[in-house]
């Protein structure tokens, strides 16, 4: 489901990685997050402009952290935690989150990065549901 919602942003709105995501989820989830909110995350497309962290993942940690995090992290018991076991769990399921090596491996000309898109999207939804949001 959120698959959907993330790639109608990226295909349809032209978001980045890290913006369809992060959309994609505010529409799923009902994050009622406004159109300023949307842009704080369009820095971290193509692994920042320099290939560095996935953007896809970062998205996924920014709704983490949306949905989780009541005041600020370091005051949210295990947060920190969740947050480790996402990041470990896109890693082994992309085999990296670096940018620079997910791109030779899932980008085409045709349909850019949704291929990560979609599956951060997929393991977004599927670690939420484990972890009971």
């Amino acid at each position: 489901m959120l698959r959907e919602h993330a790639d109608k942003f990226y295909f349809d709105h032209n978001c980045n990685c890290a913006e369809a995501v992060l959309r994609g989820a505010d529409e799923c989830y009902g994050m009622n997050l406004g159109a300023e909110e949307h842009k704080l995350l369009s820095a971290f497309g193509g692994g920042m402009g320099c290939g560095k962290a996935c953007g896809a993942v970062c998205g996924a940690l920014a709704v983490i952290g949306k949905m989780k995090v009541k005041t600020v992290a370091h005051e949210e018991e295990g947060f920190k935690e969740l947050c480790a076991g996402f990041v470990a769990k896109a890693e082994e399921k992309l085999g990296s989150i670096e940018c620079s090596d997910l791109v030779p491996r899932f980008k085409t000309e045709e349909r850019r990065c949704a291929a990560t898109v979609e599956l951060v999207s997929d393991l977004l939804e599927e670690y939420l549901k484990e972890q009971g949001k």
